[in-house]
């Protein structure tokens, strides 16, 4: 065969090729403005969940140190245990301490939400000394008793726990049981008498509840949205103003009386204390109340 002339190689043109695209600085903007979005949404619900977690804090002081014992105030007592949990076990550590008279009535006491139930002795011992049976303790995440931190709802639970020890395992009746709740301690002893209405008498010492408009306040809550995510109210007033059971509401002010308390629903008994009052006139408050509401059995 002939020999055949190589083919001309032909070359790219490179002066007609396209120019490279180039991206819109608008779509930068936008793309960056969506991370940033996407970021600022990301750290505002993690302010919104911590707050959530946490916000029992902003109500509640618990402590887990017992200062003194009954021991120490020349009371009787025997340390009890009860409130068993789904593992079999106890988690509530208290306080049974007798009266003069096993028949007379019994007080379920619901400390306040700061320290723990040593803290409560002075109180305890007022009762004690009106010839009350006293069983004081701890929640859960106070004092000894289990638990990681307090809450409402547990609380609460901890307040029928205790009832629950007293009718049951003590065999006292519903009848004979008076429920003692001071500072936040008031709005469970308020919800038992609410939910038990057979229990004798009601006793608030220098109350405290309806947390959430004192949380709206606090600067550390005014970023997130406080309907959705605060529960740990504590509500006092509108139980108090449905209640029939017999009150005894004690406050320690030179001001009026507290709100919730003045509107409470009768029976009851309202003791305006000073500050620093000495105990003769609590004491005589209390046997007062006790004469005319609950009768005690020999």
């Amino acid at each position: 065969m002939p020999n055949r002339p190589p083919k001309p190689q032909i070359r790219p043109n490179f002066t007609n090729s396209a120019p490279p695209e180039v991206v819109d600085p608008r779509w930068i903007l936008q793309a960056l403005g969506v991370v940033i979005a996407f970021a600022i949404l990301c750290a505002y619900l993690t302010v919104c969940g911590l707050f959530s977690y946490g916000q029992w804090q902003l109500v509640l002081q618990p402590s887990r140190a017992i200062t003194q014992t009954p021991k120490d105030l020349n009371l009787a007592f025997t340390e009890v245990h009860f409130g068993v949990d789904a593992s079999g076990q106890p988690q509530l550590d208290g306080w049974w301490i007798p009266g003069d008279v096993p028949s007379y009535p019994t007080v379920i006491m619901l400390h306040s939400g700061q320290g723990s139930m040593s803290d409560a002795l002075p109180e305890a011992r007022t009762l004690h000394d009106a010839q009350l049976n006293v069983l004081l303790f701890d929640y859960r995440g106070f004092g000894r008793s289990g638990g990681k931190h307090p809450t409402e709802v547990l609380m609460e639970g901890d307040a029928e726990s205790a009832l629950s020890y007293v009718t049951g395992l003590r065999g006292i009746p519903n009848s004979s049981v008076i429920a003692y709740g001071s500072g936040a301690g008031a709005s469970l002893a308020a919800k038992l008498c609410t939910d038990h209405k057979e229990i004798a008498a009601l006793i608030l010492q220098n109350p405290d509840g309806d947390f959430e408009t004192r949380v709206r306040q606090d600067s550390r809550s005014r970023m997130v949205p406080i309907s959705l995510l605060f529960h740990e109210r504590f509500p006092l007033a509108d139980r108090l103003r449905s209640l029939a059971t017999p009150k005894l509401l004690i406050s320690s002010t030179t001001g009026p009386i507290p709100a919730n308390l003045s509107s409470a629903a009768n029976p009851k008994l309202t003791v305006e204390l000073a500050p620093g009052q000495d105990q003769a006139a609590l004491h005589g408050s209390l046997r007062r109340f006790l004469d005319t509401y609950v009768p005690q059995k020999p």
